[in-house]
């Protein structure tokens, strides 16, 4: 009997014959490898291209082009001894790595890698004469899992600080906890105005949803909340210009600082791979997934999809690589505004916006009159902030004065 968890992949619905399992399993392992393998190329590409950058010439040792030096690397520390502090605690120290580590692998279970979506197949494809998708699994809850999944992340690096004994992890631990709860709700603001026009969790339906150019949620939500959401996807993820977590001028070199051997490349390899992830994730919410800007002559539809989600997700990996070669970082105080001054009240601004906007179009009101009555309200609060953060600076340079 099929059960609706179970029917989470069309080719699980009916029996559980040895084809449908074939491809389950084809998918799992497809994931768990092209994985490790993405992340390993990515590690060498952010290493080549900001070589370039810098007029330098980057990793050209182990194989053709450098491009076996990641592997040469994990392999080195495989072999290097496994320090474990004296005051640690053993068994949170040692789960940590996997806390941050898996999650970004599981994320990609339920992001659609391609499909046809063309014609209202909703990314459907045919293989090996079964109905399935292009992605592990389609939950109608896809996103929160997203969300849940990034979560648990802040987990593996609070623990890992916490765990260790020592004061400068615990330092860089508490700075990440706070910088990525801090930037989660904005994050899940913009997140939201995506799904108010999508009107459902489900990420293959989110792609379905942006079957035209226009219908892309970059262009339909107005261009802010995927400008919203860039920005607190790079402080989730602890990259530059928000690498606070790993300042090595004040924390040594933060929360993994008491960390050698494979763990340590544990978390190394956590980094890298969810730059990989939350770039797929970009691309699904915002830029229509394996949506194609047009038809690639010769190649199947099913493919074409693959094929243009790969060439967009290199897209935000570039970015990604851009930023760390070119921004400076935040001091922490800057960090903080950036997120609860700007970013929060920005997304949520933007997000009433649009649901005044959904709202007035679903009731037929007048499409300019509440356009306009929304941005007065929406610019009056911005006053009304930007007054409040005034009177907070003068009191506390006021304040300063006085000692």
């Amino acid at each position: 009997m099929t059960t609706p968890l179970l029917a989470l992949d069309p080719v699980a619905i009916g029996d559980l014959i040895w084809t449908p399992l074939l491809i389950i399993l084809l998918k799992v392992i497809g994931i768990f490898v092209v994985g490790l393998v993405v992340t390993m190329f990515m590690v060498w590409f952010e290493r080549k291209a900001i070589a370039g950058m810098q007029n330098r010439i980057g990793p050209n040792k182990a194989g053709p082009f450098g491009l076996l030096q990641t592997l040469a690397d994990g392999i080195k520390l495989f072999f290097k001894e496994d320090l474990l502090p004296d005051r640690a605690d053993r068994f949170v120290f040692k789960l940590a790595p996997y806390l941050a580590f898996v999650p970004a692998f599981l994320v990609w279970a339920v992001i659609p890698l391609g499909g046809d979506f063309s014609d209202g197949k909703n990314g459907l494809v045919t293989w090996f004469g079964e109905t399935t998708r292009v992605q592990l699994a389609d939950p109608p809850v896809g996103i929160l899992l997203v969300l849940a999944m990034s979560s648990i992340a802040v987990y593996g690096i609070m623990l890992a600080g916490w765990s260790s004994g020592s004061k400068y992890p615990l330092l860089g631990s508490v700075r990440a906890s706070a910088q990525m709860v801090s930037y989660e709700a904005a994050l899940g603001l913009s997140l939201g105005t995506v799904l108010l026009l999508a009107g459902t969790l489900s990420t293959s339906g989110i792609v379905a949803n942006q079957d035209r150019f226009v219908d892309w949620h970059v262009i339909s939500t107005g261009v802010v909340p995927f400008v919203i959401f860039l920005m607190a996807a790079t402080a989730e993820l602890n990259r530059p210009p928000f690498d606070l977590v790993e300042a090595e001028q004040e924390l040594v070199g933060g929360f993994n600082t008491e960390y050698s051997s494979i763990r340590f490349g544990l978390f190394f390899l956590a980094e890298f791979m969810n730059a990989v992830t939350m770039s797929g994730i970009i691309v699904t919410l915002f830029w229509g997934g394996p949506q194609g800007l047009f038809d690639i002559p010769v190649i199947p539809g099913a493919l074409e999809g693959t094929i243009w989600f790969i060439a967009k997700t290199l897209v935000f990996l570039y970015i990604y690589v851009w930023f760390r070669a070119t921004l400076p970082r935040f001091r922490y105080d800057q960090l903080m505004d950036l997120g609860w001054k700007i970013l929060i009240p920005a997304s949520l601004g933007w997000f009433l916006l649009m649901a005044a906007l959904r709202l007035g179009r679903d009731q037929d009101w007048n499409a300019v009159v509440v356009a306009v009555v929304a941005a007065a309200v929406l610019v009056l609060c911005a006053g009304l902030i930007s007054a409040a953060m005034k009177v907070s600076r003068a009191n506390r340079e006021r304040e300063g004065a006085m000692f």
